[in-house]
C-alpha cells in the first residue's frame, strides 16, 4: 500500500500552529502529533517533526529551566514511540488507550520533574503529593487535548487516504 506523507506534514504543522493561539492550559495539538507521527510517518520522521516543532515554538514562545524542559522534550519523544507501538495494531481501543497511556506518563514525568528540580514545593513527599495534585486541572486539559487533536489528526488523515484511494489523480499530487 502506498503511503501519503504530505497530508501527515500538513496535519502535523496545523496542529502545532495551536501552541500559538489562545487555549485553555496544556490543551495543545503536541501530544496528539507525537501519537499521530508515530503512527503514521517513517521511523527518523516521526521522532523529528514533534520534537522540531516543540523546539521551533520553544524559541518563540520562550525557553525555562532546562531540566523540566528536557522532561517535556523526552515526555514527547515517549509519546511517539508510543505511536510506533501502535502502528502494528492500529485501530480505535489501542489508539485511545495508547493517547491515555502515553498522556499520563508525560504527567508524571514532566511534573515529577518540577518537584525535583525546582523550588516551587518542599522537596518530600508530602511537596511531590502537592505537586502533583496541583496539577491535575492541567492533565485533565493536557488529556482532553490528546485526545482530542489524536483523533482529529488520526481521523482526517485517514479521512484523506480513503479519499486517496477512490481518486488516484488527487494522491499522485499528494505523494512524496
Amino acid at each position: 500500500m502506498k503511503k501519503y506523507y504530505l497530508p501527515a506534514f500538513a496535519l502535523i504543522i496545523l496542529g502545532i500552529s495551536t501552541r500559538f493561539l489562545p487555549h485553555p492550559a496544556n490543551f495543545t495539538a503536541l501530544g496528539g502529533a507525537a501519537i499521530f507521527s508515530g503512527i503514521y510517518l517513517p521511523r527518523r520522521w516521526a521522532l523529528i517533526l514533534p520534537i522540531a516543532a516543540m523546539f521551533l515554538s520553544d524559541l518563540f514562545l520562550g525557553f525555562y529551566a532546562w531540566p523540566v524542559m528536557l522532561s517535556v522534550y523526552l515526555g514527547f519523544i515517549i509519546m511517539t514511540l508510543i505511536g510506533m507501538a501502535i502502528k502494528k495494531e492500529k485501530n480505535a481501543a489501542t489508539v485511545i488507550g495508547g493517547t491515555v497511556f502515553g498522556s499520563v506518563l508525560f504527567f508524571l514525568l514532566t511534573n515529577f520533574s518540577v518537584w525535583a528540580f525546582g523550588n516551587w514545593y518542599e522537596h518530600s513527599l508530602s511537596g511531590l503529593y502537592q505537586c502533583f495534585f496541583l496539577a491535575l486541572p492541567f492533565f485533565k486539559n493536557s488529556l482532553a487535548g490528546d485526545l482530542f487533536y489524536t483523533a482529529a489528526l488520526a481521523g482526517s488523515y485517514e479521512l484523506a487516504l480513503a479519499y486517496m484511494k477512490k481518486n488516484e489523480n488527487a494522491a499522485a499530487r499528494l505523494e512524496f
